[in-house]
């Protein structure tokens, strides 16, 4: 309630409750037609101080009651409203649920604001559960699901480039060890030595690169495994080929098909987002079910960024991840500084066909 509100409100209350309080003396006045017993009775000292005086501190402190009561009562309900907004935005349905329906089970009476929240909750459940429903049925062309073409595509790309890019980057850092080893043999002057091993290090970042696009390229589905599982057998096959330390804590989540997959795609592609520009020797991954909600977050202690160049440059690796994630209903949350790392957090709300039903 704004200050205006609250001051008229605080003076209506205070002259309501001086007439109310004064009827009793007025009545006495008027029935005795001794207009004089008004003035007398009013004017009559109590310690040292008129009657009237006390009507109306006491008035103003009745009213000063009422009206921070009032502003309790409605401070609290925006406040729910605002937790209602929140849980939509933020995919807690079930959340939400509960605190619609909390009136009803407090034997208050439903408001229609409620019933609205309820309806548009329902809605969204509703349309996120399409959504998921949606990712689970491939579409085809020619005979070939769109994700059939794409798994097609990678491998074909991973095959040429670790047979082709990666083979003779592999051959070239063996002949720069060779002759690194020449040249301190022979004592090379350090001019050359140091030309030498800035090679070595661009060549060490290249095959770091390549290993990330070819991470990058892998299957893209779990191939009948869980969640859990496809995911720890990716960050222990990474750990062999990277020098990174890499710790997990991980709920066996159940979702449907297509959305595990994509959340096990998004993986893939934070992975890969790390290995190629974070720049980080060590990388925690969660993945926890938070009642209704799945929640997968990546972080590490890299390069960082920042966030505000970044979203006016727009990045294809997060806007990838933000599409993957909105469609199957749910939202990304980035957090980073510059030398301090990167987090990334997405949650995808639990919708299942009985809930929806």
């Amino acid at each position: 309630m704004s200050r205006f509100r609250s001051a008229w409100l605080f003076s209506l209350i205070t002259l309501g409750t001086l007439v109310f309080a004064g009827i009793p003396i007025l009545s006495a006045a008027y029935l005795n037609s001794d207009w004089q017993l008004l003035r007398y009775t009013l004017l009559q000292e109590f310690f040292n101080m008129p009657l009237i005086i006390y009507l109306i501190i006491g008035a103003a402190i009745f009213s000063l009651l009422i009206v921070i009561l009032v502003n309790w009562f409605f401070r609290r309900y925006e406040q729910r409203q605002l937790s209602q907004v929140n849980s939509i935005i933020q995919g807690n349905y079930v959340e939400l649920q509960a605190k619609t329906k909390a009136p009803m089970e407090y034997g208050w009476q439903d408001s229609l604001i409620d019933k609205r929240f309820q309806q548009l909750n329902e809605k969204v459940v509703s349309l996120q559960q399409e959504l998921q429903v949606y990712s689970n049925q491939p579409l085809r062309f020619e005979g070939e699901t769109r994700e059939q073409i794409l798994v097609g595509e990678r491998h074909r790309l991973a095959r040429e480039l670790h047979d082709s890019v990666s083979q003779q980057l592999f051959a070239a850092m063996m002949m720069l060890s060779a002759l690194s080893e020449s040249a301190q043999q022979n004592d090379i002057a350090d001019n050359y030595q140091q030309i030498i091993t800035k090679i070595e290090n661009v060549i060490n970042q290249a095959q770091s690169e390549m290993r990330a696009l070819l991470l990058h390229l892998r299957p893209t589905n779990l191939e009948g495994r869980s969640l859990k599982e496809g995911i720890i057998q990716l960050l222990k096959e990474l750990q062999t080929k990277i020098k990174i330390k890499i710790t997990w804590d991980m709920d066996d989540v159940k979702l449907q098909s297509g959305v595990e997959d994509n959340l096990f795609r998004i993986v893939q592609e934070l992975l890969s987002n790390t290995l190629r520009h974070a720049n980080a020797d060590q990388m925690q991954v969660y993945l926890k079910q938070v009642n209704q909600t799945v929640v997968l977050r990546v972080v590490d202690n890299g390069v960082g960024f920042d966030m505000a160049q970044q979203e006016k440059a727009g990045s294809y690796g997060l806007t990838n991840i933000q599409e993957r994630t909105e469609s199957v209903g749910g939202t990304v949350k980035t957090i980073s500084f510059k030398n301090q790392g990167t987090s990334v957090e997405i949650r995808v709300p639990i919708v299942s066909e009985e809930e929806h039903d």
